[in-house]
C-alpha cells in the first residue's frame, strides 16, 4: 500500500524520538550539578578515592554529576586543605618533558630494562598522534592507535592516551602519563611522578597512592583491549618513574599491581549505580556553588554521607563530613577499623552507655569488651589514686595496698 500523501500546504509532523537511558542521566546529572556549571572530569585520582569508600553515595552522586567539589567545600564553609602547589606542578612537568623527551626514548629503555629485557631493544619507537575533538574523539583515537600499533609489532610510546571506563553508569574519562605497546603486542601503563627514589625505593605511601592509581588505568585500558581480536595482553607490573636521588635523572620500577587491581575493580562493581541514588533525591536538588548557604547545605544534606578519617586526603567535602559525623555522634569519625569492631553500636552515646552497663545485650562480643574494658580502665584509674593519695608516693602506696589486701 502506498504511503499517505499530507494534504496540501501541510507538512507531515515529524516523529518524536524518546529520550534514551543515557540521555535522561546526563540531563539528570547536568541538572544536579546547574545548568550553567562545567561538569568536572572524573580521574584515576578521583576512582581510587571512590572505590575505597564505596559506601559514600554522596560522593558517589557529586563525583558522577562532575561537581567541583573544592568549589562545594568553600561555599559551605569548609575549604578543603589539600592539593598540590604550583611550584610541585611545574617540577612535575618539567620532569615528565626529560622523561619524554627524543621521542620517549628514555622512557622505552626504562621499560625494556625494567619490564621486557628479552625483547629487542628500543631503537626509535613510533609516537603516534592522539589528537582528536573532545574526550569521546580522543577516546576513540587512542583505541585506533592501540590497535594499529598493536599490529605493527613495534616499540609505540603513547603519550597521555585517552580511556574511558564505566563507573556506576556514567563514562569517567582518565589520562595516564603514557602506555607503551612492546613488540609481541603488549601493553604497559607508565606512571610519572615527582617525589624521589632514593637509594632505588621510594615512600611506601606514595607508591601505594601510584599504584592504585595505576591500577584504575589498567582497568580502563582492559577495558580497550576486550574490545579487540585477539585481545592484548594488558601488563599488571606497571613502570613507576620517579627522579633520581636528589637530581632530575629518572629512576624507575617495576610496581605489580595486581592486588590493587582487583580491590579496585570490585569496589567500583559494588558502587550503587548513580541513577538509583538521583532518583531518590528530592525533587529541585542542585548543587551548584552560587545557590545561597542554607539550600546548599539541605542539598548536600540530602544524600547519605559515610565519613571516615581517610577522607581528609581524598576528599575535599571531608572537613564538612566530618563535622557532621562529629556532631551526630557517628562512631565512623573515629575510623574503619573501629566501626568494625563495634557491631551494631553506630553511635559514640550508644557505646559509653554500653560500657557503663547501662544498655547493650551482655552476650554481644563488643558489649563484653566494652564493659571488660571499663572495669580494667576503672580498677587502673583506682590505683592512681591510691598512689596520689599515699604520703611518700611510690614504696609507701605499694605497702599500703599490700596491707589493705593482706587485711
Amino acid at each position: 500500500m502506498p504511503a499517505p500523501v499530507p494534504a496540501p500546504g501541510r507538512e507531515p509532523i515529524p516523529k518524536q524520538v524518546p529520550p534514551t537511558r543515557g540521555t535522561r542521566l546526563r540531563q539528570r546529572l547536568a541538572e544536579l550539578r546547574g545548568p550553567a556549571v562545567p561538569a568536572q572530569p572524573l580521574d584515576a585520582r578521583a576512582l581510587a578515592a571512590l572505590a575505597a569508600n564505596p559506601g559514600c553515595k554522596r560522593r558517589a552522586i557529586l563525583d558522577g554529576a562532575g561537581v567541583n567539589k573544592a568549589a562545594l567545600a568553600s561555599a559551605l564553609g569548609s575549604p578543603s586543605a589539600f592539593g598540590q602547589s604550583q611550584f610541585a606542578f611545574m617540577r612535575g612537568n618539567a620532569f615528565e618533558a626529560r622523561v619524554k623527551a627524543d621521542g620517549g626514548a628514555e622512557l622505552l629503555r626504562l621499560v625494556h630494562e625494567k619490564l621486557d629485557a628479552g625483547a629487542e631493544p628500543p631503537a626509535a619507537g613510533l609516537v603516534p598522534d592522539l589528537t582528536a575533538v573532545g574526550p569521546e574523539g580522543r577516546a576513540a583515537r587512542t583505541a585506533l592507535a592501540l590497535r594499529e600499533a598493536t599490529e605493527a609489532g613495534a616499540w609505540t610510546l603513547l603519550d597521555h592516551p585517552m580511556l574511558a571506563l564505566d563507573v556506576a553508569g556514567s563514562p569517567a574519562f582518565l589520562e595516564p602519563d603514557a602506555v607503551v605497546v612492546h613488540p609481541d603486542g603488549s601493553w604497559t601503563v607508565v606512571e610519572i611522578k615527582s617525589f624521589p627514589m632514593l637509594d632505588g625505593s621510594a615512600d611506601a605511601a606514595k607508591v601505594g597512592a601510584a599504584a592504585r592509581q595505576a591500577a584504575v588505568y589498567v582497568l580502563a585500558l582492559e577495558r580497550v583491549a576486550d574490545r579487540l581480536t585477539p585481545a592484548p595482553e594488558v601488563r599488571h607490573s606497571v613502570l613507576l618513574v620517579c627522579p633520581k636521588d636528589f637530581s632530575n635523572l629518572p629512576a624507575a620500577s617495576a610496581v605489580d599491581v595486581r592486588k590493587q587491581r582487583s580491590v579496585t575493580r570490585r569496589q567500583l562493581d559494588r558502587l550503587t549505580r548513580i541513577e538509583d541514588i538521583a532518583a531518590a533525591l528530592p525533587e529541585g536538588t542542585c548543587f551548584a556553588p552560587d545557590l545561597p548557604t542554607p539550600d546548599l547545605t539541605a542539598a548536600v544534606e540530602s544524600v547519605p554521607a559515610t565519613y571516615a578519617p581517610e577522607c581528609l586526603s581524598t576528599c575535599e567535602l571531608a572537613f564538612h563530613c566530618r563535622a557532621r559525623s562529629r556532631a551526630e555522634g557517628a562512631v565512623t569519625s573515629l575510623g574503619r577499623s573501629l566501626r568494625a569492631e563495634l557491631g551494631g553500636l553506630a553511635r559514640v552515646d550508644d557505646v559509653l552507655s554500653a560500657a557503663r552497663g547501662e544498655s547493650g545485650d551482655p552476650t554481644d562480643p563488643a558489649v563484653a569488651a566494652l564493659r571488660r574494658a571499663a572495669e580494667l580502665r576503672a580498677e587502673a584509674l583506682g590505683g592512681a589514686e591510691l598512689r596520689a593519695g599515699v604520703p611518700g608516693g611510690g614504696e609507701g602506696a605499694r605497702a599500703e595496698a599490700s596491707g589493705r589486701a593482706t587485711c
